[in-house]
């Protein structure tokens, strides 16, 4: 009872925040993999392409998902395979999905019912446009490049992912 007692000040919101570091370790792979990833310039690029093609309608509403969880969301989503409905969900009780949102902190109110819908995420992809694509891909090779995680001579981009141990047809493989 003194437990759940200690708890009630943190659950009902009023309570200190939770450090999300805290609870994911070094060595977890999502902090490994988000750690060294251009957040900055991708979520520069994005606000730019965006500013660009949707003008700002009406500074009334709900606040906006910021642009590096939902650009986090749509990396994670692909690279876990999960549905849009399961990475909504984990961002909200994963500690290692918040640390590469860029959530650092968090603090449980029990009125908000949800962080992200799923239909934002589908929002933000069809706001992706060719252009937009290219210019994220590029600012990934060269963040990766300026690592020394890759060579410029090995990078090769591939578009049309498949599945492991599955041989993709093309016209070099019928020849």
């Amino acid at each position: 009872m003194r437990f759940v007692r200690y708890l009630q000040h943190w659950l009902g919101g009023t309570g200190a925040r939770l450090q999300v570091t805290d609870f994911v370790p070094v060595m977890h792979p999502i902090r490994q993999w988000a750690d060294p990833f251009p957040w900055a310039a991708l979520v520069s690029a994005i606000e730019q392409s965006f500013d660009q093609r949707f003008p700002k309608k009406s500074p009334r509403g709900r606040r906006p998902v910021p642009l590096r969880v939902l650009c986090a969301l749509e990396v994670l989503t692909h690279a876990l395979g999960a549905s849009d409905e399961d990475i909504c969900q984990r961002v909200r009780t994963d500690c290692a999905v918040m640390y590469a949102c860029g959530l650092r902190d968090y603090q449980v109110h029990p009125a908000q019912a949800h962080c992200v819908l799923p239909e934002t995420l589908w929002e933000f992809r069809g706001r992706i446009d060719e252009a937009l694509m290219d210019a994220l891909i590029a600012i990934q090779a060269a963040a990766a490049m300026e690592g020394g995680l890759v060579r410029p001579a090995h990078l090769v981009i591939d578009t049309f992912p498949c599945a492991q141990g599955r041989q993709r047809v093309t016209d070099a493989t019928t020849l």
